[in-house]
């Protein structure tokens, strides 16, 4: 079982937020929104950046914990954690060798594919090799392949950055170059209509009986166009609904996509699975997240707070979580 929350007092917990990635902004204000629920709950809580003092204060001061909230590469594809683990400090998140499986859509596709779970068809194209073959005879293939509508996105990294939805052929050029634009390596898949949802998942033993990774309610998303980076963290552009509108049939099947993911690809403590649900009911894994937004606007605290829970209730479970594994 867990350590009770009730140990958190006095414990000192290491927040890293920031870093050089183009989601700097979002870890800031992620990293911010967690320390203050956690001070709330009698932690001492240091917010730190990726630089060269983070090594020789951690080294100094050995936190009792850490709570990794860089988005993008290092803070998202495992080299961070590897670090982490060879100071022999605990902290509240995936390991090493799982995010780096997560951070690729890519296999991270291939791996839910190979135990049922439905993802959209797809090809990644790098530049180079987009460059090389000759963009129009690769894209007119592409499309002949996958027909339209396509969603251009870059393999890794999140925020919606790089990422446009194609209705038509002739749109697919400029999605290129924007998506090469934050990766060296584009995924253009097959879009699916439908409603779009997040569903987050929560591991910190607080269940009953120990039971394992829960899903919280599903959060659904309606914007007035494209779920691009400004309407994900610049409220006006998009509605959210947490429980989504679902069918509670539909909505229990989502659930357990998001779950069997989670636990498929060895995530820990908490994850969050993007999904289309097709008209047919068919939820249609898209990604998945290791270290979720935690912003005003972000979709695992809005999941949380449609629960049972609270956010110092659920944050203050996965220190505890990362204390005692």
């Amino acid at each position: 079982m867990n350590t009770s929350s009730a140990t958190l007092d006095g414990r000192h917990l290491v927040v890293l937020a920031g870093g050089m990635s183009h989601e700097r902004e979002v870890s800031v204000r992620s990293g911010r929104r967690v320390a203050e629920v956690l001070r709330a709950c009698g932690m001492e809580v240091s917010v730190r950046d990726l630089d060269a003092a983070l090594l020789p204060y951690l080294e100094t001061h050995r936190p009792d914990a850490v709570w990794p909230l860089l988005h993008g590469a290092g803070g998202e594809d495992g080299s961070l954690r590897d670090v982490l683990d060879a100071l022999g400090l605990p902290y509240v998140g995936t390991g090493p060798g799982a995010s780096r499986v997560a951070w690729s859509k890519t296999i991270a596709k291939g791996a839910v594919a190979a135990v049922g779970i439905s993802t959209p068809d797809f090809v990644t194209l790098p530049q180079t090799l987009f460059r090389e073959l000759g963009a129009r005879a690769v894209l007119d293939r592409v499309v002949a392949r996958l027909g339209l509508p396509l969603v251009v996105k870059p393999t890794h990294g999140g925020s919606a950055l790089g990422v446009t939805l194609v209705r038509r052929a002739e749109e697919l050029p400029r999605a290129m170059v924007e998506c090469f634009a934050y990766g060296s390596v584009a995924l253009i898949e097959r879009a699916v209509v439908g409603t779009e949802i997040a569903v987050s998942v929560i591991d910190d033993g607080a269940g009953p009986s120990d039971a394992g990774p829960r899903a919280l309610p599903a959060v659904e998303i309606v914007t007035d166009g494209s779920y691009d980076y400004d309407a994900r963290y610049n409220p006006g552009r998009t509605e959210y609904f947490s429980p989504a509108r679902l069918d509670p049939a539909v909505a229990e099947r989502a659930a357990r996509v998001a779950v069997e993911a989670h636990r498929v690809l060895g995530l820990r403590h908490l994850s969050r699975t993007d999904m289309i649900v097709d008209d047919a009911g068919v939820p249609h894994f898209l990604e998945v997240n290791v270290a979720p937004g935690m912003t005003e606007t972000s979709l695992l605290p809005q999941a949380v707070r449609a629960s049972d829970r609270t956010l110092a209730d659920v944050y203050g479970g996965l220190v505890a979580a990362a204390l005692s594994s």
